[in-house]
């Protein structure tokens, strides 16, 4: 079934073109990703949250927002965490705010590897946009995620 199969509804078919779209925007960052930097998607995603954090006044992410930054759950992050922990990318600590939490930070190492796959991130994102931008069934979501990164008008 495609995502513009008759018997589907127009919700259902918008669905299925969401989801195809994020299927090719994935597969392609995760290869990019991988080949150049040994980053999987989800790892990238939670360098990139984690180093985002400052020390400002709810700068500090605890565990649980870092899961919803992420889109994971809690287990799936803490696994997340342990595994770039062991690879020296990510550290984790007692929050000072909440002795009962847990903070994640960026090692250099973290930081490093990150800056050196933005760009690879940044390419792969763009080459699937474009390369879906060609299927007309897709083409609307490209314009909107496009018009995400517009900046706001005002």
């Amino acid at each position: 079934m495609t995502a513009t199969a008759p018997e589907l509804t127009g919700l259902a078919q918008g669905w299925c073109a969401l989801s195809l779209l994020h299927d090719r925007i994935e597969s392609r960052v995760e290869s990019a990703l991988q080949a150049a930097h040994g980053l999987s998607v989800r790892e990238y995603s939670l360098l990139n949250v984690v180093s985002r954090q400052h020390d400002g006044e709810g700068g500090r992410l605890q565990m649980k927002q870092v899961a919803d930054a992420v889109v994971l759950s809690q287990s799936a992050t803490s696994r997340l965490v342990a595994r770039l922990e062991d690879r020296g990318l990510l550290e984790r600590y007692l929050c000072p705010t909440d002795r009962r939490g847990i903070c994640t930070d960026v090692t250099t190492t973290g930081l490093t590897l990150l800056l050196a796959a933005r760009p690879t991130h940044r390419a792969a994102l763009s080459e699937a946009l474009t390369e879906a931008a060609r299927d007309p069934r897709l083409t609307p979501l490209v314009r909107a995620v496009e018009d995400l990164r517009a900046p706001a008008a005002g």
